[in-house]
């Protein structure tokens, strides 16, 4: 059975940070194309982050330079680093993988003024 779990999110003020964590079982993340994405309440999932299987990112135009994804592909888990966080990042998070597609269930984070 294949699992996705996110993990790290939390209660923040505006400015902090916070690194969200995706561990798998049941499937090589590895071998995986690895997404984040998030919903806030009452509008559509979007695109946050991808980082492919050999290393590479890119992000949403507007967190760019805030957002860092990563991968530990010795611990089946990749991550989101966060930093400056602000009330409109304010959401559910959920990571994906693509090559597989599978999703995890969520974690939320909640950014404070």
């Amino acid at each position: 059975q294949v699992q996705l779990v996110e993990s790290g999110g939390g209660s923040v003020q505006a400015g902090g940070s916070l690194r969200l964590s995706c561990t798998a079982s049941g499937i090589n993340l590895a071998d995986n194309t690895m997404n984040w994405y998030r919903q806030a309440p009452g509008k559509q999932r979007e695109f946050v982050a991808i980082i492919t299987t050999d290393g590479s990112t890119s992000y949403q135009t507007s967190l760019t330079g805030r957002f860092t994804a990563s991968r530990d592909n010795a611990k089946n888990t990749v991550y989101l680093q966060m930093n400056s966080l602000k009330p409109e990042d304010t959401a559910v998070y959920y990571c994906y993988a693509s090559t597989s597609n599978y999703w995890g269930r969520g974690t939320q984070v909640t950014v404070s003024s």
